[in-house]
């Protein structure tokens, strides 16, 4: 069975004056949102994504297949496409890319009533396709003559994903987890290895009798234990990094740092192990369908209830995948990771031993990581620098890459002085004299401020890159207002007052750093500035109370 790929994409084809007769055109026709039926020749170069029918029924097959043929051979689609659609040679996922282009508009050409575009594979073009979407072409056929059909088309694709990502960290157990639940890891996997050699003879048979289905009917409820056992940990970790409290958070990441790389991987297998049970259990009956309507009413519903545990499962999971193997690559960057040894898993505490152990993990978890959800991009420096000349950004942001959500745009960087204790609110609006301008040196350190488009991250430069340690983050719908102006002391440093809805922040510039970013920087923050109407009407009604008390 092959893993689908989402690296092929139809887009708008370049014009290279072949013509349909020196090929047989491939063409997809998608028969399920983001699934297609592959038709016709397909390119070497798109054989690798090609995902093979599994567990659907040969009877299925050919109905699919005798419905491709008649709609390819209507008015609507000419060209005479209906031999090529009878051909199909397996199933491919449509990438996400390529769907959210057509949800938001975009048009292929079109030839013979199908669209016709360019595959791309890393890059450059694999070969020319014609794209039909078979649901909106012939919607009250297909979905008469081909419902039970499809469900369990449906139902092969959630296997081939779930077995893609198993196969991905496959070697994880074995790696890094010899000694730990063996009793448990052997339970599963003794399930897993007997679903899967039921599963093979069915695909070698392209049916499930009722001989076949008996080896494992009665494996239900054990499946059902192994599974409800692996998500119950994966939330109870889940449970234990969501809280507010960041330095709990991350000691709990590193010091269950094996237990949570075992849950994960053990609940994907088992979750692997389940799907491919309930695609046996629709593919009997689908058998039985033939003769039973109720039977063939049941295919749709069990392929509805395992995309659900599927879907819950991989969110569950990818969550808790990402913390951890976030907090790896954090610990991976760190220039003065040497003072968590005493934070990693078991006794290993020297600072060498805790290298070692960090990188395994990392090195064990990261391709299912990756699988989950692509890693973001390196950062690079935002337009928007306010820092000495003398000062490298590249080791802050190497670190601030992982602390970045998804789609999160890192906007400005700044390295001020801030001062753990403003005062008050007048002298911070009014500016500070030289007697509390002399406290505030006193008491200011170098602070890193990053600016995103969601928040404004503040740390201690220093600790941030030691122990990758956040100090605060500020919503940027929490800005209220945002003042810039020149001390007046005799530093005449650049100043920058940011109120929040629970506190008032000042940062001081050195004067080497470079006027204009400093004023972008205040410009970038002045974007968020609002006051809500339900703050200003608290703020009304408490001077109205006021005012009241006083007559009184």
């Amino acid at each position: 069975m092959q893993d689908p790929s989402d690296s092929t994409e139809t887009a708008e084809p370049e014009e290279n004056g072949r013509s349909d007769s020196e090929t047989a055109p491939t063409v997809l026709a998608e028969v399920l949102p983001g699934v297609a039926v592959v038709c016709g020749e397909v390119p070497a170069e798109l054989k690798p994504g090609l995902i093979d029918f599994g567990l659907v029924p040969a009877a299925d097959r050919k109905q699919i297949s005798t419905v491709l043929a008649s709609i390819g051979n209507t008015a609507t689609v000419a060209g005479n496409l209906g031999s090529t659609l009878a051909g199909m040679q397996g199933l491919y996922r449509i990438s996400e890319a390529t769907q959210a282009l057509l949800r938001a508009g975009g048009t292929l050409a079109v030839k013979d009533g199908a669209n016709l575009g360019a595959v791309f594979l890393s890059g450059r073009i694999a070969g020319q396709a014609r794209f039909i979407p078979v649901t909106t072409v012939s919607a009250a056929q297909t979905a008469a003559a081909l419902g039970p059909a499809l469900a369990m088309v449906a139902l092969q694709m959630q296997l081939s994903e779930i077995t893609g990502l198993v196969r991905t960290n496959i070697a994880l157990t074995s790696h890094v987890l010899t000694t730990i639940r063996n009793e448990q890891w052997a339970e599963l996997t003794g399930l897993v290895a007997a679903v899967e050699r039921t599963v093979d003879q069915a695909r070698e048979i392209e049916s499930v009798p009722a001989s076949l289905w008996d080896t494992v009917a009665g494996s239900e409820a054990a499946l059902r234990k192994q599974l409800d056992l692996y998500r119950l940990n994966v939330r109870g970790h889940l449970g234990q990094i969501d809280q507010p409290d960041t330095r709990r958070h991350r000691e709990y990441l590193r010091t269950n740092a094996e237990a949570i790389v075992f849950d994960a991987h053990a609940l994907l297998s088992s979750v692997k192990a389940w799907t491919a049970y309930q695609a046996l259990r629709a593919g009997r009956a689908r058998v039985a369908g033939r003769e039973d309507a109720d039977e063939a009413r049941l295919v749709d519903v069990v392929a509805r209830d395992t995309r659900t545990e599927l879907d819950s499962a991989l969110a569950e999971t990818t969550s808790l995948v990402a913390s951890l193997t976030r907090e790896l690559r954090i610990l991976a960057e760190l220039p003065g990771r040497d003072t968590l040894a005493q934070s990693l898993p078991g006794k290993r505490r020297d600072a060498k031993a805790a290298r070692q152990t960090s990188a395994r993990l990392l090195e064990a978890i990261e391709p299912l990581a990756d699988a989950l959800r692509p890693p973001a991009p390196p950062l690079e420096a935002p337009g928007v620098l306010c820092a000495p000349a003398s000062l490298e950004p590249e080791p802050y942001l190497r670190v601030l890459r992982w602390f970045l959500e998804d789609g999160e745009t890192l906007r400005v960087l700044g390295f001020p002085e801030q001062v753990d204790a403003l005062g008050p609110i007048s002298a911070i609006l009014g500016g500070a004299k030289d007697k509390l301008a002399a406290a505030m040196d006193k008491a200011a350190a170098r602070t890193l401020v990053a600016v995103t488009d969601r928040r404004v991250i503040v740390a201690k430069a220093n600790a941030f890159l030691e122990q990758g340690e956040i100090r605060q983050v500020v919503p940027t719908d929490q800005v209220r207002y945002v003042r810039a102006a020149t001390t007046q002391d005799r530093s005449a440093r650049l100043a920058i007052d940011l109120i929040t809805r629970d506190e008032s922040i000042r940062w001081l510039f050195r004067a080497d750093i470079d006027h204009t970013q400093v004023d972008a920087l205040a410009a970038v923050l002045a974007e968020s500035m609002t006051i809500p109407d339900a703050e200003r009407d608290a703020l009304q009604r408490r001077r109205s109370a006021a005012i009241e008390a006083g007559e009184k």
